[in-house]
């Protein structure tokens, strides 16, 4: 069985996100609490000034992404804290709680929001100064979009769950912002004073949606969901590429944070002396490292045909 050990047998260093992933993960975290707090202000004196029921529905959104990235911010710092004694797996499954608790940000400000339009509804209320929300409501969509833009580089480089799930609220806030270009417009220009809360409730729903698509990738990620199909095939595609495997079996992997943990057992020649056999799932190591950066592999070698006769004695 090998353990992060190379042919030489000297200890492999735990993988963890190179400097250069984690520092865009670091400027992520800031880039988008900086622009949660520019939004916050600039719509509340829109909506003070406007008192558009839409326009409050993407001031609750903003008041939320703030919180969330600030959850995602200190999330991703101890994230990217190295595995110690206490924590011999690292610290990655902080990401998917933070992904966790900003699922229920989103489900409480998305009931706080239906109520406000549900009412709003029966009670209309006619839209002042629409040209504010309008000037808003663009300078948030070119500020929102430079973030997402940035946020799906940062992913591409460190695959991180925290900020793909804030990446997710802020592609939600671009057609939010543009929804409530066109309820604004319904309202103040065509005349149609249930456009505002209906738009609103629409937010609503789709904000609760976002929620359950974060929800459940953080609660796979916590309770060790496998890997996709897909990756799984390839692990062992490139496992049995290798020359002296013969087969595998007991597959094993998972997620946590940045960090893929992988677990196999490799059926080799029962013949074959142990040096060999170490040096043939090394080679597996380094090749499905290749293809998975961040990953942890531990191979488990057996001599072929054994598992057959696990199974007929047990």
């Amino acid at each position: 069985m090998t353990d992060q050990s190379d042919t030489t047998g000297q200890p492999r260093p735990a993988l963890t996100p190179d400097s250069s992933a984690a520092r865009l993960m670091r400027l992520a975290t800031y880039a988008s609490v900086s622009v949660a707090c520019v939004l916050i202000v600039t719509k509340f004196a829109a909506w003070v000034m406007t008192d558009s029921v839409s326009l409050l529905s993407t001031l609750i959104d903003s008041l939320l992404d703030a919180a969330a990235s600030l959850v995602n911010l200190f999330a991703v710092r101890h994230a990217l804290q190295p595995a110690d004694d206490e924590h011999r797996f690292g610290h990655g499954k902080a990401e998917p709680l933070a992904g966790l608790a900003q699922s229920a940000f989103i489900v409480g400000s998305a009931a706080f929001l239906m109520i406000q339009a549900v009412e709003r509804l029966y009670n209309p209320i006619a839209i002042s100064h629409p040209e504010i929300g309008y000037g808003v409501m663009v300078f948030s969509i070119v500020l929102t979009v430079a973030l997402v833009i940035f946020q799906r580089y940062v992913i591409g480089k460190s695959g991180s769950v925290a900020i793909s799930a804030d990446s997710l609220h802020y592609q939600t806030d671009v057609l939010i912002n543009a929804s409530v270009l066109v309820s604004i417009y319904l309202a103040s220009e065509m005349g149609y004073a249930g456009a505002d809360p209906m738009f609103a409730i629409g937010i609503a729903l789709f904000i609760v949606w976002s929620a359950w698509k974060i929800g459940t990738q953080a609660l796979d990620i916590l309770m060790d969901h496998e890997l996709p199909d897909e990756d799984r095939r390839r692990i062992v595609e490139i496992a049995c590429e290798q020359n002296g495997v013969d087969g595998v079996h007991d597959l094993r992997t998972r997620s946590s944070g940045t960090q893929v943990f992988i677990q196999m057992h490799v059926e080799m020649d029962g013949a074959m002396t142990l040096r060999r056999a170490h040096e043939i799932a090394d080679a597996v190591e380094l090749k499905i490292a290749d293809a998975f950066p961040h990953a942890e592999i531990i191979v488990h070698q057996d001599p072929e045909g054994l598992e057959d006769v696990e199974q007929e004695f047990s």
